[in-house]
C-alpha cells in the first residue's frame, strides 16, 4: 500500500434511488449474484490492484462471478465528485474512501445502501446504521524504527527524551500525517477536541531540531534518512517488508493511538447495482478479509476470521492496540479543518 496514492481521512431513501437512478433490484443473495453475473463488469474508482491486494480481490471476483473490471485511481473527495457530477450518467459502479467521508456521501444522496451477509460480525462504530459504509479494514498510527536507534521510542511521550530524528510528513495536507497528529493528541490525554498535547510534543521536537518534515517511505528508509517515522501500521509492516525485517521495527504507540480506516462507496445512481452489492458482499467473507491481509491492511473482521501462519507477520498482535481508539469521524473533519494553521504557527514556527 503506498499512502501517498490517495488522502487516509476519510441518505438516500429507497424512493430517491428508485427515482434517480435505473437500478435493477434483487432482494435475495442468490438474486443479487445472478443479476451480477448478468452486468459484466464492474468499474471502480480509487482501488487498483497495488492498493491493500485489491488485486487479488479484483481477481477473485472476476473468476466467482465472471465479470470483467477496470479502475481509474483518484482520492476519496475526487470520487465522491464523479460520482455527484455524472449522476444518471454513472459510469463507475463501486469505489473506495476514507472513513470521514462515508457520512459526506450519504448527506449528498450519492451513496447506496447494502450490508453485507456478515454485517454483524462489523464493529458499530465501523459502520453506518443504514449500510451506506462500513470498513472493510483498519491502519493504525505505528511507529517504523530503525534498529540503530539507541532507546527506541515506545510511546509517543518518549519522543521528547530522545536524541534522533521523527519523520512526520506534510501535516495540514496529508491524510497521515493528519492523524499522526490526533494519534499523539490521544497519547497525551486529549483527541479530536483538542490537539494541544500533539502540537506541544512536536513543537519541543521542532525546537531541538529533530522533526522532519519527511513521510517516511522504503526510498528514504533505504538511504538512512530515517529514524523514527510515524505512519499507518499497513505501510509501516509492507514498508519494513520491503526494506528488510532485520533494519526496521514497527509498533503501535504504548500510550495511545488512533484507528481509523477505509469503506466501499456504492453508487447510488449506478446502472451495475449488483456487480457493486456482490464485490461488497465478496470483500466481508474470510476470503476477502484475508486479502486485505496480504495486503498488509488489518482486516475489520480480524477476531472472526483465522489468519494463517504464513500472513500473521502482516498484521500486529491484538495486544498491541490496547490503547488505540476509534477516530470520531464528525469531530475529525472540523478540527482537521484548522490543523494547518496550528501546525504553521505553533510547530514549524520553531524549526
Amino acid at each position: 500500500m503506498n499512502i501517498t496514492r490517495r488522502a487516509f481521512t476519510k441518505g438516500v431513501a429507497l424512493s430517491a434511488l428508485m427515482l434517480s437512478a435505473p437500478m435493477a433490484f434483487a432482494e435475495t443473495l442468490e438474486e443479487i449474484e445472478a443479476a451480477a453475473r448478468k452486468e459484466g463488469t464492474v468499474v471502480s474508482l480509487g482501488l487498483p490492484d497495488d492498493w491493500a491486494n485489491w488485486g487479488g480481490q479484483w481477481k477473485d471476483i472476476m473468476a466467482k462471478y465472471g465479470v470483467t473490471h477496470t479502475d481509474t485511481d483518484m482520492s476519496s473527495a475526487e470520487e465522491l465528485a464523479k460520482f455527484e457530477a455524472e449522476k444518471a450518467n454513472a459510469s463507475a459502479d463501486i469505489g473506495e474512501i476514507g472513513l470521514e467521508f462515508g457520512p459526506i456521501a450519504k448527506r449528498r444522496a450519492i451513496s447506496a445502501p447494502y450490508k453485507p451477509t456478515n454485517w454483524d460480525k462489523i464493529p458499530t462504530w465501523a459502520r453506518d446504521d443504514d449500510g451506506h459504509w462500513m470498513l472493510g479494514y483498519t491502519g493504525t498510527i505505528a511507529f517504523i524504527v530503525s534498529k540503530k536507534v539507541e532507546n527506541p521510542p515506545k510511546a509517543f511521550s518518549d519522543l521528547v527524551n530522545g536524541t534522533y530524528k521523527v519523520a512526520v510528513g506534510d501535516v495540514g495536507k496529508a491524510a497521515q500525517s493528519n492523524a499522526l497528529v490526533l494519534a499523539a493528541a490521544i497519547a497525551g490525554g486529549g483527541g479530536e477536541h483538542d490537539l494541544q498535547p500533539a502540537l506541544d510534543i512536536f513543537a519541543k521536537l521542532a525546537e531541538q531540531k529533530r522533526l522532519l518534515t519527511i513521510g517516511a517511505n522504503p526510498g528514504n528508509m533505504e538511504k538512512g534518512e530515517i529514524e523514527v517515522g510515524i505512519i499507518w501500521d499497513f505501510n509501516a509492516l509492507n514498508y519494513r517488508n520491503q526494506v528488510g525485517k532485520e533494519k526496521f521495527d514497527v509498533w503501535i504507540p504504548s500510550d495511545g493511538s488512533v484507528t481509523s480506516g477505509y469503506t466501499t462507496i456504492l453508487n447510488a445512481y449506478s446502472t451495475r447495482p449488483n456487480i457493486a452489492k456482490v464485490v461488497r458482499e465478496y470483500i466481508f467473507t474470510e476470503a476477502g478479509q484475508l486479502n486485505f491481509a496480504r495486503g498488509f491492511a488489518r482486516p475489520i473482521l480480524i477476531d472472526h476470521i483465522t489468519v494463517p501462519a504464513e500472513l500473521t507477520d502482516n498484521v500486529l498482535p491484538n495486544e498491541q492496540y490496547a490503547k488505540a481508539r476509534p477516530v470520531n469521524a464528525e469531530l475529525w473533519m472540523e478540527s482537521a479543518k484548522v490543523l494547518g494553521k496550528q501546525w504553521q504557527e505553533q510547530v514549524l514556527s520553531k524549526m
